[in-house]
């Protein structure tokens, strides 16, 4: 059996972090803000998350006085937040300290609650030893006095270069409709990084363009980026009877000339004082995949092995 290791490490410019490894696939969560999951993948090998090192995408402004002040940056890696979005409430200035614990094979991050909005996050992270694969909880608790509506809202935002695979809904709804599609303002039906496919939705990350959103009910569950080689997979629930936001979606996707986000969505529900609201996703990552874009029919025959496995 494989042996995973859990240690306090410094990376990068992001100062006092921990690492989950089992040698084959690294995981790195930073302490000092957040919480983030800053670093996904082989060890020794790219990340397959965007990282701000520089600090180029940031929040700011008058909208924030009412919480404070500050400045909310993305950091990159992969982050939690609700929805539906609104500013300041959903881009809560996250830089505060994050306190973390072992927890079987993995950690669980917690910050301190949000002052302004009553908010408290967490995120779980367990590894399977063997596999290097992860499972993601996400939970948020209404520390208020008053009931809130949101959904957990759980981000990943990728590498530049990469290009993210949806799959199209199938559910078959006889005279009913079965998808539904939501597109941002910036959002243009004929940009040249997407393809509208009879199984897939392809969106390509380009360096030079727009930003670019859209957001569907993904009922099978899974999105993935393909990128460099490395192919990166997360699934979670989707509930065919449930209620989510921005117009009944549980999957969207958003580009801009830095990075790709894959966002997944927990339903939409009314969350009472001391009520805690969990979204769970689980991610898997393959090197040297091998993919064709040629056609939908040899997309489909390459990325359904991985997805079984």
């Amino acid at each position: 059996m494989a042996e995973l290791c859990v240690r306090p490490i410094i990376y990068g410019n992001y100062g006092k972090c921990v690492e989950v490894t089992n040698g084959t696939i690294s995981l790195v969560a930073t302490v000092e803000f957040g919480p983030r999951i800053i670093r996904f993948g082989f060890t020794g090998g790219d990340n397959v998350f965007f990282e701000d090192t520089e600090r180029q995408f940031t929040e700011t402004g008058g909208d924030f006085s009412v919480v404070g002040g500050g400045e909310w940056h993305i950091y990159g890696g992969h982050r939690l937040w609700t929805s539906p979005e609104s500013v300041p409430r959903t881009t809560y200035p996250d830089n505060g300290p994050v306190r973390w614990r072992t927890a079987g094979n993995g950690i669980v991050l917690t910050p301190d609650a949000e002052t302004w909005t009553h908010m408290q996050k967490e995120i779980e992270v367990q590894m399977n030893p063997e596999s290097g694969e992860v499972t993601i909880h996400h939970r948020i608790t209404n520390t208020g006095a008053w009931p809130v509506t949101f959904a957990p809202w759980a981000l990943s935002v990728m590498a530049e270069g990469g290009k993210a695979i949806i799959p199209q809904a199938k559910r078959e709804t006889l005279v009913l409709p079965n998808r539904v599609l939501a597109l941002w303002p910036e959002s243009q039906m004929n940009d040249h990084r997407v393809y509208w496919g009879e199984r897939y939705i392809l969106l390509q990350q380009d360096a030079t363009a727009k930003p670019f959103k859209f957001g569907t009910n993904n009922d099978e569950g899974w999105a993935a980026y393909f990128n460099k080689g490395q192919l990166f997979i997360k699934t979670y629930r989707h509930n065919v009877h449930a209620v989510y936001p921005d117009y009944g979606v549980s999957f969207e996707c958003y580009t801009n000339h830095l990075f790709l986000e894959l966002e997944t969505l927990g339903e939409l529900k009314t969350v009472a004082p001391r009520e805690t609201v969990s979204h769970t996703e689980s991610w898997k990552l393959i090197g040297n995949a091998s993919l064709s874009m040629d056609s939908e029919n040899e997309l489909e025959s390459a990325i359904r092995p991985y997805l079984s496995n």
